[in-house]
């Protein structure tokens, strides 16, 4: 007698238009949308300009370097697997393209992280997480 399998929350469900980021980000590369008409760059990716609606956008590289902009210590989620990570660091940063992006710190303690610091993208089972910039 066979248990369902766990619900896990942390791995996105590709589908037709997400599916050239994800692929990237399994192989170590980080893609964000850049517009060809106003010359802008946003994250999430969607298939229209956030900022002048145009259509002209394709994906670009991304250079993987951010600034930390806010952040906040986790210490209880419910949600597989993410109870057997707590405590952790959910995060918003700033790519130097730009857009700023909702993502996990990893390999620094809460007390070392201050506003502006340099990070580094690095990914954990294809998925973007940034660190500390050495």
């Amino acid at each position: 007698m066979g248990g369902a399998a766990e619900v896990r929350f942390d791995v996105p469900e590709p589908d037709a238009f997400t599916r050239a980021y994800w692929d990237a980000a399994a192989e170590g590369r980080l893609l964000i949308r850049q517009c060809h008409a106003c010359g802008r760059a946003h994250h999430y990716p969607r298939e229209f300009c956030p900022h002048c609606w145009s259509e002209d956008v394709t994906w670009e590289p991304a250079s993987g370097r951010a600034e930390l902009y806010t952040w906040s210590v986790v210490h209880r989620n419910d949600l597989p697997p993410f109870g057997a990570r707590t405590p952790y660091v959910a995060a918003v940063v700033q790519l130097a393209e730009g857009p700023r992006m909702m993502t996990e710190i990893v390999e620094a303690g809460a007390d070392s992280l201050r506003a502006g610091m340099g990070l580094e993208v690095v990914f954990r089972q294809g998925i973007p997480v940034f660190r500390p910039r050495e």
